[in-house]
This record gives C-alpha cells, sequence and structure tokens, in this order.
C-alpha cells in the first residue's frame, strides 16, 4: 500500500518507543507503506547513539514517558550538536495532546506531532507531506527547525532556508543509496555553512543584548547568575562554531567576553568588567555584519532591548491582575499585624 509516486524501499528510518507492542504496530504500519529499513530502540539514549552512528532518513519517536529529554535531544540534533546530519525528518508521536507537550515538540524542530492511535493512511499522509511540502527552516539564538512564524512566540523577521531531505531523494528521486549519500553530502555542506553562519550571528546579538540587560541588573538579583551563565554558554558556542572558519577573528572577542563574564562572576571592578563586556560584545557582532554601522547596531539592540523590558513589564501587570485578592487575615499578616 505504498503512496503513488513514491517508492520508500531504501529509505532508513528510526523508530523510538519505549513500549515493544507499540514499536512492533509502528513498524507494521511502515512496512505496509512500503518502508523496508526499519531500525527501531527501546530508550532516547540509544535513539540518539543510533542517530550519531547512522542518522536516518526518518525518524519517528514516542514523547510519553521521556518528553522533555526527547525534545532536548531534538534541538540538540538540529543545533549540529547530536549528529551528522541535523535535518532528518522526524515526527514525534504521543497518545495525548496537552498544551505542554505541543509546546515542547513545536520548541524541540520537530517536524511533526502525530497522536496515537494512527491508521497506516494517516501517518501515510503526513510522511508524504514532508516528502512533498516540507516547511522551509529557521533559525534564531534558541531555535533552529521548520517555520513556526504563525505559531506565538515564534520569530516573524528570519529568513527560511530549505533544509536538505534525503528522504525526499530516495522516495521521490529514486536516487540510489550511492546517489542520496553523494547529493546529501553536498547539500549538507552548504546548509552547514548556512546554520553556522546565521546561529553565530544570532547569537552574537543575542550577547549584547544580554550585556544592554545586565547594565541596570545588580549582583544581588536573582536573574544576575543565570544571565552570566547564559553569556558564557552562547559565547562558548559562538567559539566552537568559529573554529575552522572564515571568522577566526571572532574568536578574540569571544576570549574577551568570557574573561568580563569571569569577572563579573568574582566580583572585580564590575565597571571595568561591564565596559570589557560591551566592547567585546559589539566587536563581536561587527565581525559577523560589518556592513553595519556600530550606530545601527546600537540603535537595533535598544528597540530590541526596550521591546523585551515592555513584554515583561506587561506579563509583571498581568500576574498581578490574575493574582486573586487576599483575605482579611492576609491582609493583616501583609500588614505585619
Amino acid at each position: 500500500m505504498a503512496i503513488a509516486k513514491l517508492s520508500f524501499e531504501t529509505a532508513e528510518t528510526l523508530v523510538y518507543d519505549p513500549v515493544p507492542a507499540n514499536r512492533t504496530a509502528t513498524r507494521s504500519v511502515l512496512y505496509t507503506l512500503g518502508f523496508r529499513r526499519i531500525d527501531s530502540v527501546a530508550s532516547v539514549t540509544d535513539f540518539t547513539d543510533a542517530i550519531r552512528r547512522r542518522p536516518p532518513d526518518l525518524a519517528l519517536c514516542e514523547a510519553q514517558g521521556a518528553d522533555e529529554e526527547l525534545c532536548e535531544m531534538i534541538q540538540a540534533l538540529r543545533q549540529g550538536a547530536a549528529g551528522y546530519n541535523p535535518f532528518i525528518v522526524i515526527i514525534v508521536t504521543a497518545w495525548e495532546k496537552t498544551n505542554a507537550l505541543v509546546s515542547r515538540v513545536l520548541n524541540s524542530g520537530a517536524d511533526d506531532l502525530v497522536l496515537r492511535p494512527f491508521s497506516t493512511a494517516q501517518l501515510g499522509v503526513r510522511i508524504e507531506t514532508h516528502i512533498e511540502r516540507r516547511k522551509g527552516f529557521v533559525i534564531t539564538h534558541d531555535y533552529i527547525g521548520p517555520d513556526r512564524r504563525r505559531d506565538p512566540g515564534r520569530p516573524n523577521d528570519t529568513e527560511l532556508f530549505e533544509p536538505p531531505n534525503s528522504l525526499k531523494m530516495k522516495a521521490k528521486d529514486r536516487l540510489t543509496g550511492d546517489e542520496a549519500t553523494a547529493k546529501l553530502d553536498a547539500e549538507l555542506t552548504r546548509a552547514r555553512e548556512v546554520l553556522n553562519s546565521e546561529k553565530m550571528r544570532r547569537d552574537a546579538f543575542q550577547i549584547c543584548i544580554l550585556w544592554r540587560l545586565m547594565q541596570d541588573q545588580k549582583p544581588e538579583e536573582a536573574s544576575y547568575a543565570h544571565e552570566l551563565a547564559k553569556l558564557a554558554r552562547l559565547t562558548r558556542g559562538v567559539a566552537n562554531r568559529c573554529q575552522d572558519s572564515e571568522y577566526g577573528a571572532a574568536m578574540q572577542w569571544c576570549d574577551s567576553v568570557l574573561a568580563a563574564v569571569e569577572g563579573l562572576e568574582l566580583g572585580v571592578d564590575r565597571n571595568a568588567s561591564m565596559h570589557m563586556l560591551g566592547h567585546a560584545a559589539l566587536n563581536l557582532n561587527q565581525v559577523f555584519q560589518p556592513e553595519k554601522s556600530t550606530t545601527d547596531h546600537l540603535s537595533k539592540i535598544d528597540a530590541t532591548v526596550a521591546i523585551i523590558r515592555a513584554r515583561a513589564q506587561q506579563q509583571q501587570k498581568a500576574r498581578r491582575l490574575a493574582a486573586p485578592p487576599l483575605a482579611e487575615g492576609d491582609l493583616q499578616v501583609a500588614a505585619g499585624e
């Protein structure tokens, strides 16, 4: 019952599900659709290891029971940290649909969420969609995956790029294994260059945003240590991506940012450390967007910070309005009586 005009015989598929009966059921559906090269695993760890060893063309993974761990793994894959091919087609399955689960799956960068029990026809239609009409990918500082711009909170100013799709190469284009490998290798080289350069650009801008936000924060505030840790994490990520790239000049500014962060952590001359941080962050940002002036960069940074602060104020106001009124006894406690 293979889908018309598509051939799945050479497509490699990986199924993760902790429940043996469900793994068997999924394999059976895939086999009916025409898939023949199907591997299955019973844990997220084995799922990650299998993708690192031999990235499949299609992955189906069950969310129930370990959805947070699974979604973190998917986004790590999309970021280029967990496997050779960050762009494999990923369909997450689940037995129940909650807002929290949907949010985690969408934010992970998975291509789709399919509710169980599903029929052969239903899964076939979903798979066909990701061959014929797969969404373009977007890259931000905290998300890489299918375009979610119609979803609340997703970016709306990012450019799309078409990710390599080895499932399409084999199922629709009917390439042989060697032909698909050669084409995928070439497309992955180009796509990784796009991913790395755009990710570094986004992260460098985010480092500038954090610098600006931290100027108004005090070391004793709860968020201070968290923001410092995020700064360090982003900067190390940029430094790692800079290695063996055309952006080698960014390495010195990454080192300066990390030195400033260390000074702030140790409480060594906050003014001097903040000055070093700002100088290094702006120069790091300039490396990835040399066509713009420092004034242009500062204007965009300040505009973004203003939006973030306004949003935070709105959220605080909404929380205050949503809080239940204090009872008489609570009022007395609040007043210190």
